[in-house]
């Protein structure tokens, strides 16, 4: 009788054991980090207009036409498609968007970018971007920078009539104005 209760307590301890050390194995880290960003940019202060969560892609020896192709609906960052909350109604162009979350994707051209606000969520990549699903779309012109980043990058800055979301990758740079 004791033999087989210390038997069961042996037997309890190594299975509450083992599954404890499979669940502390954590995966690599992505190499396409996930970023944030916001306005106002303070972290401090809860009265956001807006947010945008993305993956970094890195360019590593590569030219964005390979990673962003021209004419091709991009997720506009790495990994899932790249998602956009407004926590106010805003405008992208002529048109107007209720506040909400919606899919930021982008089509890279030669001199200017397709912005696309789309209504689909939880989206891996661009492989099932549904045109039929766009809320807004506006050609935004590309200017080139001095500086070349290494990561894509975003951030949101103050405008006379709203506030414009900031994209940059190697020299690319894109100034996208949303408005009250």
């Amino acid at each position: 009788m004791k033999k087989s209760i210390i038997t069961t307590i042996a037997l309890t301890f190594t299975i509450l054991l083992s599954a404890n050390l499979h669940a502390q194995k954590f995966p690599d880290l992505d190499k396409s980090a996930m970023d944030m960003a916001s306005f106002p940019t303070d972290y401090k202060d809860a009265a956001k207009i807006a947010k945008v969560t993305y993956s970094r892609p890195m360019l590593k020896g590569r030219n964005i036409d390979e990673l962003a192709p021209v004419g091709k609906v991009w997720r506009t960052g790495a990994n899932e498609a790249t998602e956009i909350t407004l926590y106010t109604d805003m405008n992208l162009g002529q048109t107007k968007i209720k506040a909400g979350t919606y899919t930021l994707y982008t089509i890279p051209e030669k001199d200017s970018y397709t912005v696309i606000i789309n209504k689909d969520l939880n989206v891996w990549g661009a492989y099932f971007y549904k045109q039929e699903n766009d809320v807004a779309r506006l050609s935004v012109p590309v200017t080139e920078a001095t500086e070349s980043l290494e990561a894509f990058s975003m951030v949101f800055t103050k405008a006379d009539n709203g506030i414009v979301l900031n994209m940059g990758w190697d020299k690319m740079r894109l100034a996208v104005p949303f408005t009250e």
